[in-house]
């Protein structure tokens, strides 16, 4: 069985839910706290033992690529004024065993499009997914239980959990066929179904561990509304001749694609921030229910 080397990352987004800031920042830019989202994903892939970051970037993505490259006159400066720590913790972002690469995304032609558009730096070999918008707290990261779960079954795996019946809309759902605990084989998968056409309240959220054989599916499958080709429907297609797993996850997901999720991250990190946990929550404890909206008001004022 092939070792799962490396992960892609679907970064060509324009982010419009979060504008006017994503006009000229990538939302995967956004920080939680002191950190851009995208950093969570690649520190979690690179905890699954994945060594190749492999991002699909679009027009306006240039900060992604700056962010995870040297910066010669950041590091002299921070170790001519002696910031040791801080200097060490930009050094981390380039480890001496991992490797980054970029592929274009000339046209927003959809997710499944865009890991398309990295097969030839994946080659044939299995490969993780990882939307960045989709931030996991986890004590196993949860890219490492799905490759587990990959070298056990030698199968494709989405990570899954229940979402509220009337926001299947939202997301790809499964029909599952359950294996065991939180493990189940995909009977039927449908994007964005409406509540009462569902199979499940199973949504596929932004994890994946494919097979090469997905890319054939994806070569194949039929564009849908503005020519958009679809990863769900080309899961769909590849159930016919592969077996797929879902998987429900061991963690606590953040949709940080929606302004609610990203603000609840950035308060749970913030309160588990070593230099701002106790500062913040501090402030936290002096916002109680009675007078929220006084303080409001003051602050507006």
């Amino acid at each position: 069985m092939t070792k799962i080397r490396k992960a892609v990352f679907p970064v060509a987004g324009l982010g419009t839910r979060f504008l006017p800031v994503t006009k000229a920042s990538p939302k995967e830019m956004l920080p939680i706290v002191d950190k851009p989202l995208i950093q969570y994903a690649v520190e979690e892939a690179a905890a699954a033992g994945i060594t190749e970051m492999i991002f699909v970037t679009g027009r306006g993505k240039r900060s992604i690529e700056d962010h995870f490259d040297k910066a010669y006159e950041l590091e002299s400066e921070l170790a001519s004024h002696g910031k040791v720590k801080l200097l060490k913790e930009i050094q981390s972002l380039l480890p001496d065993n991992l490797h980054y690469s970029y592929v274009r995304q000339s046209e927003a032609l959809g997710l499944g499009h865009a890991v398309l558009c990295a097969r030839p730096l994946v080659g044939n070999e299995p490969f993780a997914v990882v939307l960045a918008d989709d931030l996991i707290d986890a004590d196993v990261p949860v890219l490492k239980q799905m490759i587990d779960l990959y070298s056990q079954h030698d199968s494709s795996v989405v990570g899954v959990q229940n979402v509220p019946l009337d926001q299947t809309q939202q997301y790809g759902i499964v029909k599952p066929q359950s294996l065991g605990v939180r493990i189940h084989r995909v009977g039927e998968i449908v994007e964005k179904p409406a509540p009462e056409n569902a199979p499940s309240t199973l949504g596929v959220v932004g994890r994946y561990v494919f097979t090469p054989e997905i890319f054939d599916f994806l070569e194949r499958v039929t564009p849908g509304t503005g020519g958009e080709i679809q990863l769900t429907d080309a899961i769909a297609d590849m159930l016919a001749a592969y077996p797929v797993l879902a998987y429900e996850f061991k963690g606590r997901r953040y949709d940080c694609g929606s302004k609610i999720g990203y603000l609840e991250a950035v308060v749970v990190h913030a309160l588990r921030h070593p230099a701002v946990a106790e500062e913040f929550g501090s402030f936290l404890s002096k916002l109680k229910l009675d007078g929220l909206q006084q303080n409001i008001g003051t602050l507006s004022a």
